[in-house]
Order: C-alpha cells, then sequence, then structure tokens
C-alpha cells in the first residue's frame, strides 16, 4: 500500500457548478467552501499530513473585479470564523505565492493565520494564493542567483515557497478539465495524477475516498521499467 503524505488538489468547477444550479458563479464558490471543509475531515480522518489547495491563482486577477472580491470575502470569513477549529483540530495554515498583491488587511489576517496555527501538527493546509508555479520557479532561480549558489535540484526545491514540504504524492483536479493550469509544476515531477469529471461543489468525501484508495493500490515506478 503506497503511503499518502501530501494531497493537491485543484478545486475547479465552483463558477459552472454555480451557473448551472443558482445562476450566479458567486454561489457556486459559496458552495465550494462546504467542500473544503469535509476534504480536510476526511483528510484527518486518513491521517494525511499536507493538503494543497489552488485557492487564487496568478491568472484568476483577470476575474471580475467583484468576483474577485466575493472570494476574498469568502477566504477572510472563514479565516475569522474557524480559527478556534483550526487550533483545536490542530491544523496549521501556510500560504505560499505572492501574498503583497493582497489588500493590506488580507495580508494581514493571512500572517496572523499563519503564526497562531504555526505549532500545530496534524495537518498542514497549504494555500496556493496568487500562486503560479512559474513566477515560483523565476523566483526561486533569482534567489539562488543573488546567493551565487549552483542551480542544482536542491538549491531550487530549498528556495521554492514550498521549502519544507514533501512533493505532493497525489494531485486531483475536479471540472472535467485535463491540465495543470501552472499548479506545482516543479513539484509534481513523479506525481499521480486524477482528473474528476465532477465540478467541486459536487465532489464528496467518498469521491475522495476512492481516489486515496485508488492511489493506495498503485505501482509506482518513478521512471523505472
Amino acid at each position: 500500500m503506497n503511503p499518502i503524505k501530501h494531497v493537491a488538489i485543484i478545486m475547479d468547477g465552483n463558477g459552472r457548478w454555480g451557473i448551472k444550479h443558482k445562476k450566479s458563479r458567486n454561489l457556486g464558490h459559496r458552495a465550494g467552501l462546504n467542500t473544503i471543509e469535509e476534504i480536510i475531515e476526511e483528510t484527518i480522518n486518513q491521517k494525511i499530513n499536507h493538503l494543497t489547495l489552488y485557492t487564487f491563482s496568478t491568472e484568476n486577477w483577470k476575474r471580475p473585479k467583484k468576483e474577485i472580491e466575493f472570494l476574498f470575502n469568502l477566504l477572510e470569513n472563514f479565516l475569522i470564523k474557524k480559527l478556534k477549529i483550526l487550533m483545536k483540530n490542530r491544523i496549521k495554515i501556510r500560504v505560499i505565492g505572492n501574498k503583497k498583491k493582497f489588500k493590506k488587511n488580507l495580508q494581514k489576517l493571512l500572517i496572523e493565520s499563519e503564526n497562531k496555527t504555526n505549532k500545530n501538527d496534524k495537518l498542514q493546509i497549504n494555500l496556493a494564493l496568487n500562486y503560479g508555479s512559474k513566477e515560483e520557479l523565476i523566483n526561486a532561480m533569482k534567489k539562488i542567483s543573488a546567493k551565487k549558489e549552483k542551480f542544482t535540484e536542491v538549491n531550487i526545491d530549498k528556495n521554492l515557497y514550498t521549502k519544507d514540504i514533501p512533493d505532493p504524492d497525489i494531485l486531483i483536479r475536479t471540472g472535467n478539465t485535463k491540465r495543470l493550469s501552472n499548479f506545482l509544476l516543479w513539484q509534481s515531477a513523479y506525481t499521480e495524477i486524477f482528473f474528476e469529471k465532477k465540478m467541486w461543489p459536487a465532489f464528496t468525501k467518498n469521491d475522495y475516498r476512492k481516489i486515496l484508495k485508488k492511489f493506495k493500490l498503485l505501482k509506482r515506478n518513478f521512471g523505472a521499467i
């Protein structure tokens, strides 16, 4: 049985689900938040240490301003209302991505959430916010050049947003789209990828369990024959 240390998820389909069911992309995003809570709970039950959620990409700034504001309000409310639950369940929050583009109050809340949960050790949730893998790699190269170090795999790993985080064993993308969308490109070199037809709000614990079970039974070769 393959052990699972890290699951990464591209939570795609919120907007399309909202249009289909409620004729509102924003209501789809709100429904997607319920799925996040269920998947966090199941991740803890499965004793998985890391869960990375593609929450807002560098490309998502192209969306309508009102939709972006709604997404950030959802995030703020989640972090404020759920902090006690995060602490009770020993969940650590870490942000991967460039926080500098966010408004000051959101930056402050993200930093406070990271600091307050820093010593929690049951599950680390990595929120990929204003995250783009290409930008991450460019930034890593700049850091290595500034330190006049050699360009090696080890040095690149050490200068990514995900330093000290194991590479994902599993990457799940919901929403019936089969691409990585600039997400963890370096880290996913040997990750098993599962594309799910269901939109994120329709994705269930049972769907999640099926993927985890399928992964555990895979024969993983890591490039070997």
